[in-house]
């Protein structure tokens, strides 16, 4: 017991040791540094890189380009964030440059195979470079005084070899060798000694020029002055080699060198690309070399350089090229910081700023009281007034005057990149100046937003004004001038033809509000958040572009996080968030509303719309801003109609059309929302609302340009008073009533599908209440127009019909549905035949049928017989319309356009099938009124009793589910998805079940009730609705479909569903099924021959599906079946064949003919003998076709011509031209049939001397055969 005891002891003991050393563990990661957790934790392919740098320092830099791509590879992915990668930067770049210095040493013995190893080193570290910066990466390089030959001559080796490709991805490493080996000059050139101690060539007695710079030194030069004319990355690379160079204090000679060089660059600029892509450089070098330059150098040269840059700058060439003004911009405010002396200025703005470890240490020593009061001390203590210091005063040069003109100027230059450059040089040229010289560059800077400025101005003049506010140069003593300004920009969008510009400048503002709030004490922006925060709301919430909604919704963030005490800041700022802002609805309609609940931003919000996106250019802005409008309605109904209300009905009638249609929209919007909440228009408002229409028709604003636009504005209005029903004249109804039949008829849908939402609200409400009369003359019209010659009026007539209410419809439901079910067919004059029209009508006559069958009771306007012939006209005749309206592939120039008409026919029979399996549900008795049975569709036996028991039979749901399926194996996916979720909603109705479908559980089997099937897969679907073949209810359906598929043009749905269909013929046979699958498919495929004779949309595919079939030898090995199947289809061939012109059926029919041939039946001479009819087609192509096949045939099939005649058949076929002279085709085509003993209708018809030429011509060959075989046997062969 006592050792039992020890032993749990000890593994408790052991328990405790791993626990307190994991905790420790996990100490160790919070307090280990930095780069040992990185190193752990953020590069996660490192094992694998380092084992690649292993394997390349074992073989001192030999290694395959295929590692190393894939180093680069791995490098890029973190391009975004770089400093992930800065943990293992020293070991990967000092063992490589390690290698690149040891063999940089090894040149002299040989140069080339040097240079293939370090090339690919420098992708590595080049890669490097352009994630994480050069400033990163040159850390590592080695810098011994020694290491400066070494380079120079290494980039000598390089500088000589071109690059090979500009494919990055084919890159064999020559430019970024000489990337890398600048870098590491940038280094080396900063060792503290004389260059000359190190130049070697300097100690040889023949080196007499002592005054000049070093050799060593005069060699960079050159090499970095041809790197400047360089489009890539080296140009950038030789600037900063050069900054670093001739900023030396003992170069003074090579600098003045340096800048006479590019004063001959700049007076002799040429138009060619050389010498573009070097004055590029030579301006980008000087604008390094004025960054980091001594200022007593650098004033000696700024005389000439200024002069070069201010006659530049005014060029052609600048004004051809961004870049280089850009270069030119940067280069002029560095030239401006030299001439101007450093300083600190005592004037500007600091806020200081505290972290939340200061509090907190400062809580806990006791300094909470001396920190209190620094946070409440007066605003005044952070910036001192100008009034004290106007005894300070500076001098300044004549030179930056003009430097200041010239980079306020640049704040409206067309390109971004230049304004943000001239931006920033006006902030650090600002600094270096007094209060009083400040407050007169300000006063510019707002000279850039005048009206009369363009839209970089204004961007420009934002991007300055950040700058400034970012450097505390912007006092908020000068606020009251700068944030109206801030204000009208936040808003800024000017109308340029049908667009508008101005999204860069609002987020340009936005960008300045959030300096504001990183750069003011709070007591200070105080007044002037409480002015910006209701515009920034307004852009984040109302503007078109997602990134100015975005950019508002930063700035806004920004004030309240480093401000507070704002009212309801955290709860804007949750609503208002990134995600929520990248809609623009839901910003619209939903981050609005819940925003303007809050006090002091729905008035804001109401003018905006009212004021800027009523009227906005974007027509879906102006639709989305009327529902905005609407959706505002509920937080001040008073407000909206007695003030908004009467803003927007005289704009109705404005003669901008975006005003007028947006109002009209706003408008109705309005008075529907007001409505919604229960608010009741006043009698004057009502008659205001109501003249809105006549006063529009009497100003003639549907004629013209935009006359479309007003149409469906219109009819959405009317929709709308409709639905609050205010009161209208008689005259007024009358005349809205017109308006809205005008608008059926308009032949653009959208009006059209606007004027039926109208209709649909508008009749119940206002004319339901008259006399019959008047009922009547409304249903009578649409019937009349069903059959109007002008398409547009049978589309808009049929969606009539199918809005109309209950009691319209009751009274002549009997002349409206047989005159819906004529206009669902195809219609008889090719001329007047029109898709949209059939798919309005059928679903038009599905609407009228849930209208009648909705309503639930009987009345004098339908009573119980109408009821019951009403439930056996759905049955009958409906249905019979609705499956008719399935065989509708009608094709345009627009495809097939049919394809509308069987997508509504598929909803239609399933609302319909709903319809007649709730009535049965209900035991409501139908009876027989002389109809015929809808069975009469595909050739079934009619009824044969009067009595029939249920509305839905088993024909009828055999027809449902074959007509359905078929559409969901044919070649349009998105047919094939909606065949198959209708399909499946049928079987698992969970509210009306469906009776009577033939092999219900094979069915769900195949169709299983899942959402997230994706039927449109041909892979996916093809397999599952083919298993429906081996039912003889479906089959015929499933294969009148799968071949438009299988002998369709798409290669992918062929081979999906070809594969389908041989992985069913190819299983095990299931039990109970009598006949073969292949003999199941051969009937099927017969009765599609025999259903569509002459129809080419299906034949040619079912040929071609026959075609595909035979060459896999399927449907040819049924023994005696193959005869009759192949008889039938020889009969299918005669009919099809005969003066066709189709090549691909022609080709697909002949290649049948020879596969049939091939067999070994009687069958095989009928088939040969229709397959010679075609060596004399009028087609050339055709003739060559038919010859390939008859000579495969003669190869397979030995039993058609005798033995001592296949020889001489084959000669003919071989040797004669068939694409030639078609009457010597005609005669070899007789030599043929009398080879073959085939009678011809040609050779019927021939002559007795024709037939006795052929004749001799065929003896004459046979005896020249007959005398080469005795020729042949004679020799011993």
């Amino acid at each position: 017991m006592a050792s039992s005891r020890e032993e749990l002891d000890n593994i408790k003991e052991n328990d405790e040791n791993n626990s307190l050393l994991s905790s420790l563990q996990e100490e160790d990661d919070e307090h280990e540094s930095k780069e040992s957790v990185l190193q752990k934790y953020f590069l996660q392919e490192w094992k694998l890189v380092k084992s690649l740098l292993d394997d390349i320092v074992l073989n001192r830099g030999a290694c395959d380009l295929s590692s190393v791509h894939k180093i680069r590879s791995i490098m890029d992915k973190y391009q975004e964030q770089g400093q992930l990668l800065e943990p293992y930067l020293e070991s990967i770049v000092s063992p490589l440059m390690s290698i690149v210095r040891s063999r940089a040493a090894e040149l002299v013995v040989a140069s080339e195979e040097i240079l293939e190893i370090i090339k690919p080193l420098c992708i590595i570290i080049y890669s490097l470079v352009t994630v994480c910066g050069y400033k990163s990466v040159i850390k590592f390089f080695p810098h011994q005084v020694s290491d400066l030959e070494l380079a120079v001559s290494l980039l000598d080796k390089c500088h000589n070899t071109n690059t090979t490709t500009s494919l990055r991805q084919e890159s064999t490493g020559e430019m970024e060798a000489k990337c890398i080996m600048l870098l590491w000059l940038s280094i080396l050139v900063l060792i503290p000694f004389d260059l000359s101690s190190v130049d070697t060539s300097m100690a040889d007695d023949n080196y007499v020029r002592r005054d000049e710079p070093p050799p060593l030194v005069m060699k960079i030069l050159e090499f970095c002055k041809d790197y400047l004319s360089n489009p890539g990355p080296t140009r950038t690379i030789a600037g900063l080699l050069l900054s670093k160079l001739l900023t030396r204090p003992d170069m003074s000679k090579a600098f003045t060198s340096f800048i006479d060089w590019t004063h001959e660059i700049f007076s002799s600029v040429e138009d060619n690309v050389i010498d573009h892509f070097r004055l590029l450089g030579a301006v980008e070098a000087l604008a390094v070399i004025f960054k980091i330059g001594n200022t007593k150098a650098l004033l000696n040269v700024v005389p000439i350089v200024w002069n070069d840059t201010s006659a530049l700058i005014k060029s052609n060439s600048a004004a051809r090229s961004p870049l280089l003004r850009k270069y030119l911009v940067k280069l002029t405010q560095r030239i401006g910081l030299t001439c101007l002396p450093h300083r600190s200025p005592i004037w500007c703005y600091v806020v200081r700023n505290s972290t939340l470890g200061e509090k907190i240490s400062s809580n806990m020593t006791g300094d909470g009281n001396r920190l209190n009061q620094a946070v409440n001390i007066d605003s005044s203590s952070f910036y001192q007034h100008a009034s004290s210091l106007e005894e300070e005063d500076m001098d300044v040069p004549e030179i930056v005057e003009e430097i200041i003109e010239l980079l306020l100027s640049g704040l409206r230059d067309t390109d971004t990149v230049v304004r943000w450059s001239a931006a920033k040089g006006i902030g650090r040229v600002t600094s270096r100046l007094t209060y009083s010289l400040s407050d007169e560059v300000l006063s510019s800077v707002l000279e850039r937003f005048s009206a009369y400025e363009g839209d970089g101005s204004w961007h420009g003049g934002c991007l300055a004004l950040a700058e400034l506010a970012r450097r505390g140069l912007l006092l908020p003593i000068s606020f009251p001038k700068v944030v109206p300004v801030i204000i009208k920009a936040l808003h800024y969008d000017v109308r340029r033809g049908p667009h508008s510009v101005g999204s860069h400048v609002r987020d340009a503002a936005a960008y300045v509000c959030w300096a504001f709030g990183r750069s003011y004490y709070h007591r200070d922006m105080k007044n002037v958040l409480e002015q910006l925060a209701p515009h920034l709301l307004v852009v984040a919430c109302y503007d078109r572009e997602v990134n100015c909604r975005r950019a508002a919704a930063a700035a806004f963030q920004e004030n309240v996080g480093r401000q507070g005490n704002f009212p309801h800041g955290i709860d804007i700022v949750n609503t208002a968030d990134f995600f929520a802002l990248s809609s623009r609805v839901n910003s619209y309609l939903r981050v609005a509303v819940s925003i303007a609940q809050y006090d002091g931003y729905l008035y804001p919000f109401v003018d905006e719309l009212i004021d800027s996106k009523i009227p906005h250019w974007d027509k879906s802005l102006r639709e989305l801003a009327a529902n905005a409008i609407s959706s505002l309605v509920k937080f001040k109904p008073d407000y909206f109609a007695n003030v908004v209300l009467e803003k927007l009905i005289p704009c109705t009638l404005s003669s901008d059309l975006c005003m007028r249609h947006g109002a009209t929209l706003a408008a109705g919007e309005v008075v529907l929302a007001l409505h919604e909440g229960n608010y009741v228009l006043s009698t004057d408002k009502q008659k205001m609302v109501a003249n809105m229409v006549p006063a529009i028709e009497k100003a003639r604003l549907y004629r013209g340009k935009g006359g479309e636009i007003m149409r469906s504005a219109v009819s959405r209005f009317i929709e709308c008073i409709a639905r609050v029903q205010v009161h209208l004249t008689e005259k007024i109804k009358r005349s809205l009533l017109d308006t809205l039949n005008e608008n059926l008829r308009h032949p653009n849908s959208h009006i059209q599908n606007a004027a039926v939402e109208a209709l649909k609200h508008y009749v119940p409400a206002y004319h339901l209440s008259t006399e019959n009369k008047g009922m009547n003359d409304i249903t009578s019209r649409y019937l009349e127009q069903l059959t109007d010659l002008n398409v547009a009026a049978r589309r808009g007539s049929a969606l009539a019909l199918s809005v109309l209410p209950f009691q319209l419809l009751a009274r002549d439901w009997k002349s409206v549905l047989p005159k819906l079910c004529s206009s669902c067919a195809i219609e008889d004059n090719p001329e007047d035949r029109d898709a949209e029209a059939r798919m309005n009508a059928v679903k038009a006559l599905v609407s009228v049928c849930r209208t009648l069958t909705d309503a639930g009771q009987f009345s004098d306007l339908f009573s119980e017989e109408d009821g019951i012939s009403l439930f056996l006209f759905i049955r009958s005749e409906v249905m019979c319309s609705l499956f008719k309206a399935l065989d509708d592939y009608s094709v345009d120039n627009r495809g097939d356009v049919g394809s509308w008409v069987r997508e509504a026919a598929m909803d239609g029979l399933e609302r319909c099938t709903y319809i007649l399996c709730k009535r049965d549900s209900l035991d409501f008795p139908c009876k027989s009124q002389g109809f015929k049975s809808i069975s009469e569709l595909h050739n079934k036996e009619n009824a044969q009793n009067d009595q029939i028991k249920s509305c839905f039979d088993e024909n009828l749901a055999t027809n449902l589910v074959g007509g359905i399926a078929k559409q969901a194996v044919e070649k349009m996916d998105k047919i094939r998805e909606s065949a198959a979720r209708i399909l499946q909603r049928i079987l698992y109705n969970k509210t009306i079940f469906v009776p009577y479908i033939p092999y219900r559980e094979k069915l769900e089997n195949i169709v299983p009730d899942e959402a997230d099937i994706k039927w449109g897969v041909p892979t996916f679907s093809y397999p599952r609705f083919v298993q429906l073949l081996r039912h003889s209810c479906y089959s015929k359906y499933i294969i009148s479909g799968l071949v438009i598929s299988i002998g369709g043009l798409q290669e992918s749905l062929r081979k999906a569903s070809l594969s389908a269909l041989l992985d069913y013929l190819q299983s095990t046979e299931t039990e109970g099924q009598i006949d073969s699958r292949e003999f199941s498919l051969s009937t099927d495929i017969l009765w599609v021959l025999q259903k569509y004779k002459r129809c080419d949309r299906v034949i040619i595919p079912t040929l071609k599906t026959l075609e595909i079939l035979f060459s896999k030898k399927i449907l040819l090995n049924m023994e005696a079946r193959t005869t009759v199947f192949c008889a039938g289809v020889l009969d299918s061939l005669a009919i099809e064949l005969r003066r066709s012109k189709d090549f691909s059926k022609l080709c697909a029919g002949i290649a049948i003919l020879g596969y049939i041939s091939s067999i070994l039946e009687p069958i095989n001479i009928r088939a040969f003998s229709q397959l010679l009819t075609f060596l004399d087609h009028r087609y050339p192509k055709i003739r060559k076709s038919a010859s390939e096949q008859v000579y495969l045939v003669l190869l397979e099939n030995g039993n058609l011509i005798s033995e001592e005649k296949v020889d001489k058949a084959v000669e003919i076929i071989t040797e004669t031209c068939w694409e030639g002279d078609i009457e010597e085709a005609k005669n070899k085509k007789l030599q043929l049939c009398y080879i073959a003993n085939i009678e011809t209708e040609q050779a019927l018809k021939a002559t007795p001397a024709e037939l006795n030429k052929i004749v001799q011509q065929n003896r004459a060959t046979a005896d020249e055969n007959a005398s080469y075989s005795s020729l042949v046997g004679s020799a011993g062969f």
